[in-house]
């Protein structure tokens, strides 16, 4: 079992070499309030309830120690899923429907991207747990059990090429638009061992301060030993790097537009005249 400064080693590297605008999240599931760490915030000690996506943000651009269970989450269906709050799954499934996510759950109320979430195994591996605390990975306080790394699509890219390197861990995702980091960033990469890949969904975008442009990917947190292990390798020579290398098209003249290429004609025909 690798050591906490282990970790913080892997975050560092992996947050220079990709570059990264924001700090890889550790989270770590616990079983028990006595596992929360000295100087972890909870938000429920301030008399406030953050989301889980906001204690991502929290931790990852801020660099701040973040505690988060039921007293702490004012997004009642995570807590549910993430099995905090036992109920019969029936009124989450209403809750949904009260939301208006979809038009219609009658159909097929436990779609594919979310099998995981209601299996037998889920249930059994959750079943224990009260809450997560996330940190920073480069400076995390835990050791964690999923590393959750947002970026641009090409830092994304460059994560899954190296998952993909040994053709060992192939990311495999689907999406339903909300859920997706809270879900697919710690809470499955927990529970199957598999990567995902999130694209932020309402709650990420709305309360979290995600921005446009951002993607996440999240790990079950030994495969980020891999994925630095393997960085930049995927094609060789040709890998497209970082910053990322573009091919730059090359033998343009002023031709190219027809402002261009007066202009070219038009100072050539100045020094004539002097």
């Amino acid at each position: 079992m690798k050591d906490i400064e282990t970790y913080r080693k892997a975050g560092q590297d992996l947050y220079h070499m990709l570059h990264l605008p924001t700090y890889p999240i550790a989270i770590k599931y616990i079983k028990d309030l006595a596992e929360i760490p000295d100087k972890v915030r909870r938000p429920s000690d301030r008399g406030q309830l953050w989301s889980l996506c906001q204690a991502f943000t929290y931790a990852r651009r801020w660099g701040w120690n973040v505690a988060m269970t039921s007293e702490d989450n004012f997004c009642v269906p995570s807590t549910v899923v993430h099995r905090w709050e036992k109920v019969p799954t029936e009124l989450l499934i209403e809750s949904q429907r009260r939301q208006g996510w979809r038009k219609s759950y009658d159909a097929d109320p436990q779609d594919p991207s979310s099998q995981d979430l209601f299996s037998e195994d889920f249930f059994k591996k959750v079943a224990d747990h009260i809450g997560f605390i996330c940190s920073p990975l480069t400076e995390t306080v835990v050791i964690p059990d999923s590393i959750l790394v947002y970026g641009s699509g090409a830092d994304v890219t460059h994560i899954i090429q190296s998952l993909n390197y040994q053709s060992q861990y192939p990311v495999v995702s689907t999406f339903t638009g909300f859920g997706e980091s809270c879900q697919k960033g710690g809470l499955l990469p927990y529970v199957t061992q598999k990567p995902q890949l999130v694209l932020p969904g309402t709650g990420d975008r709305t309360f979290s301060g995600t921005s446009e442009h951002e993607i996440a990917i999240g790990m079950p947190a030994d495969l980020v030993f891999y994925t630095v292990e393997n960085m930049f390798k995927t094609g060789g020579r040709q890998n497209m790097g970082q910053p990322v290398k573009t091919l730059l098209p090359q033998s343009i003249t002023e031709s190219l537009t027809p402002g261009f290429d007066y202009l070219r004609k038009a100072i050539k025909e100045y020094k004539k005249k002097k």
